[in-house]
């Protein structure tokens, strides 16, 4: 989005999360009877706490080094690359506008339009938007996804990219890339009219974010204070352990004993109200009354059985996304680890799928 974008060219997907840059790169081995991808190249290289604050860069030197060490890792030699912007610092709209106009007619409209949807002085945005279809009230319009974020956030973005010697070819927002990993692991039935009603909850360090699709598109999106930083300052605080023990004892689940019963399974239970009280924000906010299934995403999806928990609180299918479950990988990619890091690795594919649009 924001005017950066490239077709059908292989991309490098790169999540900048809290806690880590996750790359990855991806080629396209079938078209039909749905897309199939292998995975050619990934790297997660984690960063620095004070590197990332409230999903801002805020030591782009430290996250660029880190960015470039995560390339060197991988072996990957693309220099197209794909990043995402955070929910919070973006603004969508889904506006109506005559299906007769041509794109650069469209463009001009938007432009003109656009200070009665974005709240800031125009110059100092920028401002994408895509055709999504015929409005289903009226077929002489299209529905147009409006999008723009302030220019400062993309150039941050963009600027760590290019001083990791990477051409930045597509800025696009977190919650896309998530809905174009979720459409891949659908399948064909994601852009079906009668398609289950998706729950996609993505668990990240700090926040947990309701995703829900419908017929393919995400309809609704709502961001919660948790995340696993809770878990881990816990295992820290009760088994003394540094920041780094403490991420990699939980997930090696070899952390005390008693860990178990007194720390992860209350974790667990407090996800599950966490994203049962997202579900009711969702139920009172629009017309649905309930969801068909749930997917779990996140670095948190990958506790043991934090799926079957949340299953038996809520009472609604849920599993765990894995975006490499129906891919193949290259020889030189240690596939059991890599599909242990699948759930909080959705974003950084949902972006490297960008090169197939």
């Amino acid at each position: 989005m924001f005017g950066l974008t490239r077709k059908n060219s292989p991309l490098l997907g790169i999540d900048i999360s809290t806690t880590a840059i996750k790359l990855i790169e991806l080629s396209r081995t079938a078209t039909t009877p749905a897309p199939r991808f292998r995975v050619e190249h990934y790297a997660i290289e984690p960063l620095p706490s004070t590197a990332i604050v409230e999903k801002k860069i805020v030591d782009p030197e430290v996250v660029g080094d880190c960015i470039q060490r995560a390339l060197l890792r991988s072996g990957a030699k693309t220099k197209r690359a794909a990043v995402a912007l955070a929910g919070a610092a973006v603004i969508t709209k889904v506006i109506n506008l005559p299906a007769v106009l041509k794109d650069a007619e469209m463009e001009a409209q938007i432009q003109i339009d656009a200070d009665q949807y974005i709240p800031y002085p125009l110059e100092e945005v920028n401002l994408d938007f895509n055709v999504i279809g015929p409005s289903p009230n009226d077929p002489s319009l299209v529905e147009v996804l409006l999008v723009a974020s302030r220019s400062e956030n993309v150039d941050d973005r963009i600027s760590v990219l290019e001083s990791a010697d990477l051409t930045p070819m597509v800025v696009d927002v977190e919650a896309y890339a998530m809905e174009n990993a979720c459409l891949m692991l659908m399948g064909a039935q994601g852009d079906e009219k009668g398609a289950p009603i998706l729950g996609v909850v993505d668990v990240g360090s700090s926040t947990t974010t309701l995703h829900v699709l419908s017929a393919g598109r995400i309809i609704y999106t709502r961001e919660q204070n948790f995340g696993g930083r809770q878990l881990k300052e816990e295992v820290q605080r009760r088994y003394g352990l540094t920041d780094e023990q403490a991420a990699q004892q939980i997930r090696d689940g070899n952390v005390a004993d008693a860990y178990e019963s007194e720390v992860l399974n209350p974790f667990k239970e407090a996800l599950a109200q966490q994203i049962g009280r997202a579900l009711q924000f969702f139920y009172s906010g629009t017309t649905f009354n309930s969801v068909d299934r749930i997917l779990l995403s996140g670095g948190s999806a990958s506790l043991p059985r934090v799926d079957a928990l949340v299953e038996e609180r809520l009472k609604i299918p849920t599993s765990v996304a894995n975006p490499f479950s129906q891919m193949s990988f290259s020889p030189r990619i240690n596939s059991q680890q890599l599909m242990r890091e699948g759930p909080g690795m959705m974003v950084a594919v949902g972006l490297a799928l960008r090169g197939f649009d």
